[in-house]
């Protein structure tokens, strides 16, 4: 009953920063404000030159580069209002542009299947960069993939830095883990129903996942390849109740959780093989949602070894298990769901405030920990590849729904989910990895 507790706890107004800061702060006991101040660098102002089309190649564009908060989208409306009368593929009126607040501006022209893309420098006057790229059609179910791959490209040729659209959410919905494009839509099935599916977590190549599939109060560590539906188990998880699992970097080890009568360990397995490694000796304890570093060399992980569920890491082969987040009695309550950050730097987690689930980040050297979130319970947060947003479950709007937060800006958005979602996983990069998810 103990571990059934801690798993549900650990399963379980929009703001946008203008100008030059943005807050999510609260109170706690005592009067005081914690939170997580934000200072937005500088954007530039980027336009998307307008066109034809709902859910177009020039929409999804649009989207992807507002939703990488790297820019100010300049809005022109109707052209002919503002004087914009450029023909397609001819000269800019880069003046124009420049008094409208934009300082990149966005051009795509499609031709039949292929698409010249172009990002003009308007400070400079100047085309900075066109490539010409080739689409799927837009009934492929990779499409909108390689549209968010083109967006990425764009963000990269503008800051040097590529996007996040080209990436996809896992979570659970009604017991089944569903897929979803980074800007909330192409919602669909991976797991069928009936089954009471949890936990997804995606391995580093992007085309599998691992999964817990419970059934008559046992749980399964199950893999399943996102291109062609096969699943399998992973040996050595037929009996008892294994749960959280997480791969390692390298793609050819995944640690879990295992329970028995005695508590809660996580273990590790070589893909392929049967026998896995115990790290943690539970003595009536729980130990489990182990978390790799970036390097493989470190696991985070929450244990009640010492009371309440708290972040502790080890060595990646169970030894220097240490204590990783101080305790902090009378002000917050016990952790849950670490991930570990894509620099390696921070360890995102949630914890109770006054009895409220709310994100924290932790920066390993150090110990600092800021709080991120303060309005309703906030929980489960996942890192997108750029270490920069994340993505959690929030019940601010009045349903458990997806959000996503913008670590420098403070800006929020949410990702609408059919029903209450839970367990968020955010992939790397699929570029190169296009992954189509068949039928349930």
């Amino acid at each position: 009953m103990r571990l059934l507790h801690y798993i549900v706890l650990a399963a379980a107004s929009t703001s946008f920063a203008r100008g030059l800061a943005a807050q999510d702060t609260t109170h706690v006991e005592g009067g005081v404000r914690v939170g997580i101040t934000y200072n937005p660098g500088d954007r530039p102002g980027l336009v998307v030159i307008p066109g034809t089309g709902i859910d177009s190649v020039r929409a999804i564009v649009k989207r992807d580069l507002d939703f990488s908060d790297r820019f100010k989208m300049v809005e022109i409306g109707d052209p002919r209002s503002n004087g914009i009368s450029d023909a397609p593929g001819g000269p800019l009126n880069y003046a124009l542009y420049k008094a409208l607040g934009a300082e990149f501006a966005v051009e795509l022209l499609t031709d039949g299947s292929k698409v010249t893309a172009r990002l003009h420098d308007i400070v400079r006057s100047t085309l900075a960069n066109e490539q010409l790229v080739g689409l799927p059609p837009p009934t492929d179910a990779n499409f909108r993939l390689a549209v968010h791959v083109l967006s990425d490209e764009i963000a990269r040729w503008a800051t040097g830095v590529p996007g996040i659209a080209a990436t996809r959410f896992l979570f659970v919905q009604n017991g089944r883990i569903w897929l979803m494009d980074s800007d909330g839509f192409l919602v669909r099935a991976l797991t069928p129903d009936g089954q009471t599916s949890l936990s997804p977590a995606w391995s580093p190549d992007g085309r599998r996942m691992a999964f817990t599939r419970l059934v008559q109060g046992r749980g399964g560590v199950f893999l399943y390849t996102l291109g062609t539906g096969e699943t399998s188990q992973l040996p050595g998880t037929e009996t008892g109740l294994n749960i959280t699992p997480m791969f390692a970097p390298d793609g050819n080890h995944l640690a879990y959780a295992h329970s028995d009568e005695k508590g809660t360990d996580i273990y590790v397995a070589t893909l392929g093989q049967r026998n896995a490694q115990r790290l943690t000796a539970g003595r009536f304890a729980d130990n489990l949602s182990p978390t790799y570093s970036p390097d493989g060399r470190r696991i985070a992980f929450i244990s009640t070894r010492a009371g309440p569920p708290q972040l502790y890491a080890m060595a990646a082969d169970g030894t220097d298990q240490e204590l990783l987040a101080p305790f902090d009695f009378g002000v917050t309550g016990p952790s849950y769901a670490p991930e570990w950050s894509p620099d390696g730097a921070s360890v995102v987690f949630h914890r109770e405030v006054s009895g409220v689930p709310q994100i924290f980040v932790l920066t390993v050297a150090g110990q600092k920990l800021r709080q991120l979130t303060s309005q309703g319970r906030n929980e489960d947060a996942t890192w997108a590849p750029d270490g920069r947003h994340l993505c959690f479950v929030s019940d601010r709007s009045g349903a458990r729904q997806l959000w996503v937060i913008d670590a420098e800006t403070g800006r929020v958005r949410q990702l609408a989910t059919p029903g209450w979602a839970r367990l968020p996983a955010w992939s790397r990069l699929l570029a190169g990895a296009a992954v189509v998810a068949p039928k349930p």
